[in-house]
């Protein structure tokens, strides 16, 4: 009885008056509710301080329920990760231009400049959000317990670096190199753009504003392309 009650708090008691399961809407609205209530909870209190009971209480469900669709506090913890990955993948999908709708005459030194200027002040604007911080400083706190999570929050960089590998690819001056060498110079671009300013953002060193973050995305792309168009290595690439 307990147990249907704290479930019929959650979903206004329709599905248990009705002496059934709850539906599909009042199940997403179920999990919904436990999965913002653990991404509040292991964002503030870390992974280790988190329990499943306190989520139980605070999502106002039963451990049975919570249990039934995250069998344990890991899976619950990915859930969170896969939900937050979820929600940033738009934002590179809709900022960036997918290479095969650029013509290669389009991507002349200057236009070229210009996409990796926009790439990058997506890829800041992403990582540098207070749920992204908090994310990635949880996950390397639990990655050699969980290294399955920091293998799944990588794959927002693994999209952003093979949009860039295209883009460089359909460059006249750098797509000759081999696809191994552009995606290598790609995840460079990434880490360049995106490691001192999250460091900073995360406590280590004085944060950047708007304009230092607009100074740091232009310094990027002129430092990265002249780097990639002097570094001859690249060509002979072998991973």
């Amino acid at each position: 009885m307990a147990e249907m009650m704290m479930d019929g708090a959650l979903t206004d008691g329709a599905a248990f008056r009705r002496g059934g399961r709850p539906s599909r809407g009042e199940s997403e609205k179920i999990e919904g509710r436990v999965l913002a209530v653990a991404t509040a909870l292991f964002f503030r209190r870390g992974f280790a301080a988190t329990s499943m009971e306190q989520v139980a209480i605070e999502a106002r469900v039963s451990k049975r329920t919570l249990y039934a669709r995250f069998h344990d506090k890991a899976a619950l913890f990915r859930g969170v990760v896969d939900c937050q990955l979820d929600s940033w993948r738009p934002a590179f999908e809709g900022a960036a231009t997918p290479p095969e709708s650029l013509d290669a005459s389009s991507l002349d030194a200057s236009s070229l400049a210009a996409t990796l200027r926009e790439a990058a002040t997506t890829i800041l604007r992403v990582a540098l959000a207070p749920e992204a911080l908090a994310l990635h400083r949880m996950v390397v706190a639990e990655a050699e317990r969980f290294p399955e999570l920091a293998c799944t929050l990588s794959a927002v960089s693994a999209s952003g670096v093979e949009f860039l590998s295209g883009l460089l690819r359909r460059s006249p001056e750098l797509g000759a190199r081999s696809p191994e060498a552009l995606a290598f110079a790609a995840e460079q671009f990434v880490m360049l753009v995106v490691s001192a300013p999250r460091r900073r953002a995360l406590g280590l060193g004085r944060p950047l504003d708007e304009a230092g973050l607009a100074a740091w995305a232009e310094g990027s792309v002129a430092l990265f392309l002249e780097g990639v168009r002097r570094w001859e290595g690249v060509r002979r690439w072998d991973p």
